[in-house]
């Protein structure tokens, strides 16, 4: 197989010959045995079941960095709703409200500013979703796509506006809407990061009255994203007890993306993170991936025991928040790969749901 592109082509070749043949997809609906107790469709686990950490809240990711589209409509939307509902999912976040000139919402300030006027308002819809599932809505800031310290300015300047828009239009509007994501993504310390999280952290709390924030950096292990010096773990903690010292007053949670280190690294950097969070009284939360960083193909739905070794250590650790990224893509049964569906049945299997 040359590439992603033909891999995905012949996958959905193999989708249409199935519905062509006979509507197996239609009535074999994904998981109905296991979920309804049969014991033919259960797996025989022969490990504890529910050892882990569950997973209570999933990004939303409409504007993409690395993944393809699933061009969903509000009917195929409020049906994921329905399957996160179902396995405990309580908060949604909107990963980042745009990227680049991408937005998920009609902004005033970024239109003007050239970016793309979106066909749908995805805010307002995944805000009046929550609403109708009793869900909890994080609104994620904007992305300049330019990696600080270069973009350091611009992202801070731009989320000014932003920040005020989102509250007018959503925040006094939704029960739903809960909180802020700061979207920007580090590992290490760079210049104007400090500045940039203190400075938006603390317009979200001031504007909305102390609603919560939360960030979710990675870690420079040996599956890091830019391909940079692989950081020890002491070197981690370093840079993070300066980090965390100064913002800890204006942002409420650290979830670091648990995918960039191997399996039997994680206990020693989730300690780390959760002794740091700690010392400074934030959450410390763990954003176990559901996507695969192991494979050649960029990005499968992850395998099973791979989610369970990661939630069964921040157990072991002392987390009692998991968060993902993330639920439709990786998770869902309706997703786009096949195999999500699947992943989907084994969690309910292991945790009883």
């Amino acid at each position: 197989m040359d590439n992603r592109r033909d891999f995905l082509k012949k996958t959905a070749l193999a989708g249409t010959a199935l519905v062509a043949g006979g509507g197996l997809l239609e009535s074999c609906k994904r998981g109905d045995s296991v979920r309804a107790g049969n014991s033919v469709g259960s797996s025989k686990l022969i490990v504890p079941k529910a050892a882990g950490v569950p997973i209570t809240g999933t990004f939303l990711d409409e504007i993409s960095h690395d993944i393809p589209h699933q061009n969903w409509g509000e009917a195929e939307w409020d049906r994921d709703f329905a399957y996160m509902k179902a396995v405990g999912i309580r908060d949604v976040i909107v990963i980042r409200c745009g990227y680049r000139k991408f937005l998920t919402y009609p902004s005033p300030y970024l239109l003007k500013k050239g970016c793309y006027m979106p066909s749908v308002d995805l805010v307002d819809m995944f805000c009046r979703l929550s609403d109708k599932y009793g869900m909890k809505f994080w609104f994620g800031l904007y992305d300049s796509g330019v990696r600080y310290p270069d973009g350091a300015a611009e992202d801070m300047e731009n989320n000014k506006f932003v920040i005020e828009e989102a509250w007018e239009m959503y925040g006094r509007k939704y029960k739903s809407f809960s909180g802020w994501y700061l979207s920007k993504e580090f590992s290490r310390r760079r210049m104007g990061m400090i500045d940039a999280y203190h400075a938006l952290g603390r317009q979200c709390k001031d504007i909305s009255g102390g609603h919560p924030t939360f960030i979710s950096p990675f870690i420079d292990g040996k599956k890091q994203v830019y391909k940079e010096k692989e950081v020890t773990v002491v070197e981690h903690e370093r840079d993070w007890d300066e980090i965390f010292s100064g913002i800890h007053d204006v942002v409420d949670a650290c979830a670091f993306q648990d995918g960039h280190v191997d399996y039997d690294e994680l206990d020693m950097y989730l300690t780390v993170n959760k002794r740091l969070a700690d010392k400074y009284g934030m959450q410390s939360w763990t954003n176990a991936e559901t996507f695969d960083r192991d494979m050649p193909i960029r990005f499968l739905p992850i395998k099973f025991d791979k989610l369970r070794f990661k939630l069964e250590a921040a157990k072991r650790c002392g987390y009692d928040k998991a968060i993902t990224f993330e639920f439709s893509h990786f998770m869902s049964p309706q997703s786009a790969y096949l195999q999500a569906g699947h992943l989907y049945d084994r969690y309910c299997e292991y945790f009883g749901i």
